[in-house]
């Protein structure tokens, strides 16, 4: 695929992620002006939809993918449309019956789920009971999901990204319909919002059965473990669940020390997130949904030029958009809190506490999205035991720090005192940024990533313009409480100028200082 390719698939996958993540932001918005975040029913909800959504990212957006995607790439490039179509109904139904075992597991077990999760609730007995109660609606979405990613990994093999993109707006939708006129209307809102989650599973994976019929790749699943695609596809997955299972522990052990913390800690640390995952989604991980297939083929294709030409291309993008992007929303936290979150049920209490968590998190974000582009380098070669052993050695990082915070927050007696949930932001940025740090480490050893000419002078420039943009942005945010103060539409209106001038006089400097569209454009292998 040629570098305008690239950007056409990547501006296809960012809009519709993108209305993905403003329906995302707008339930967010409902659940905080609904229920707040000090009455105990959405930390209680986030707890029984974190479970599954972890095992989510582990087992369909995670393992499943990264291992998928190369080999049914190469099925393409190498094999017939039968064998093709083959693989896909085989993986469809071995999938499709162990997940389908492990929800009802997760059904019955859910009291031993929530006591490993959050055992902090259990000094709440009614929360924890209706978080079990929530927990056997949300664990079957786990199912749905993984069969709606099979579905994706198929479509985006096939360099069509639009469907399986705008698959989750349909989650957010249906949550929206039922956080803003079904939830407060029921004599359980908590169980009801449960139940939302269960719904909308369904019809994700009903909405991309269509397309993927029309590619003629779905005739029957059924179980054929022998399958050699299937077992391939197995061999890679396990090390790609332990390695993508160290960033969901680190997930875990926050919400297990957070469920220690003053009620609201969870909340805020997830409200903060949303916001984080709004860059990283709309552009970080729709760019590394479209390279994936590509450096897959080009290593099917033994075309090792391509393929570094390719991973160097996105890392210049991400230095050019997450970069300011990170400094945007350390220096806004308050403003986009006020502006997004601060209405009904979400009070001065709950802005000050997410704000703080937002600016912490702000931090992680170019780890994040440098981990979004570099694992593909490995994962198209099939090799998915490097990244576990990285992302091991950074658990054991954020281990480490954690244990160091909590034992501070224990000695000063700051346990239960508000403000105590933002080390455990911070801890998650640090392991982002040394997991980042040795997969690029890594593929240059390999000799795998070969940057390009130009990033020396192209990192003080986007340095350069990034600091002018945020010392622009603090200047015309101002004060927490004079955003407080301000109506809906001022709010609005104000920090949709920040948002415009920040942006125009980050590309302004860049200019000023000598970057031009021709640094970011895709380099043949010849120039690399």
């Amino acid at each position: 695929m040629s570098g305008k390719g690239f950007l056409r698939s990547t501006g296809i996958v960012g809009s519709m992620t993108l209305l993905s993540r403003i329906t995302g932001l707008a339930r967010e918005m409902v659940l905080a002006r609904t229920f707040g975040g000090t009455s105990g029913i959405i930390d209680a909800f986030l707890i029984a939809w974190q479970i599954p959504n972890y095992l989510r990212r582990l087992f369909a957006e995670g393992a499943f993918s990264q291992a998928f995607v190369p080999v049914v790439s190469q099925y393409r490039v190498q094999r017939s449309h039968e064998e093709t179509r083959e693989l896909v109904d085989s993986v469809a139904g071995t999938l499709g019956t162990v997940v389908a075992v492990a929800s009802v597991v997760g059904v019955v077990i859910a009291p031993l789920l929530i006591l490993l999760f959050a055992p902090g609730f259990r000094q709440d007995i009614p929360k924890f009971d209706l978080t079990v109660d929530m927990l056997r609606w949300t664990f079957p979405y786990l199912l749905f999901v993984s069969l709606t990613a099979l579905a994706g990994g198929v479509l985006n093999s096939y360099q069509k990204f639009a469907m399986p993109a705008l698959s989750s707006t349909l989650l957010n939708v249906i949550g929206i319909v039922v956080a803003a006129f079904i939830a407060p209307r029921t004599a359980n809102p908590g169980l009801t919002l449960a139940i939302g989650v269960f719904v909308a599973g369904i019809a994700q994976l009903a909405f991309l059965i269509p397309p993927l019929a029309a590619l003629g790749l779905i005739r029957r699943p059924r179980w054929n473990w022998q399958h050699e695609g299937v077992k391939r596809i197995g061999g890679l997955m396990l090390p790609a669940i332990l390695g993508s299972s160290m960033g969901q522990i680190g997930l875990v052990l926050n919400s297990v020390i957070a469920s220690f913390l003053v009620t609201g800690s969870i909340a805020w640390l997830n409200w903060a997130d949303r916001l984080v995952e709004f860059p990283l989604g709309v552009f970080s991980i729709a760019l590394a949904t479209v390279i994936l297939p590509s450096l897959s083929s080009h290593h099917a294709e033994a075309s090792p030029e391509r393929f570094s030409a390719t991973l160097d291309w996105a890392m210049r993008l991400v230095c050019l958009i997450v970069v300011p992007a990170s400094v945007a929303l350390f220096a806004l936290a308050g403003p986009l809190t006020v502006v997004i979150f601060n209405y009904g049920a979400f009070v001065a209490t709950d802005v000050h506490m997410t704000r703080y968590a937002l600016m912490a998190f702000s931090f992680a974000l170019f780890g994040w999205s440098c981990i979004k582009v570099l694992a593909p380098g490995y994962f198209a070669r099939q090799d998915t035991r490097t990244p576990m052993r990285t992302a091991l050695q950074c658990l054991a990082l954020n281990m480490g720090l954690n244990v160091v915070y909590v034992g501070v927050l224990v000695a000063t007696g700051k346990l239960a005192a508000p403000g105590a949930h933002v080390g455990l932001a911070l801890t998650n940025g640090i392991s982002a940024l040394c997991n980042a740090w040795l997969l690029y480490r890594g593929l240059r050893k390999q000799e795998v990533y070969r940057p390009g000419t130009g990033w020396t002078a192209l990192g003080g420039r986007v340095a350069g313009a990034s600091l002018a943009m945020g010392l622009f942005l603090f200047w015309a945010g101002g004060q927490v409480e004079t955003w407080l103060a301000r109506g809906a539409l001022d709010r609005v209106l104000t920090l949709s100028a920040c948002v415009v001038g920040g942006g125009a006089l980050y590309f302004a400097v860049l200019w000023l200082l000598g970057a031009r569209v021709r640094d970011f454009r895709m380099r043949s292998p010849a120039k690399s």
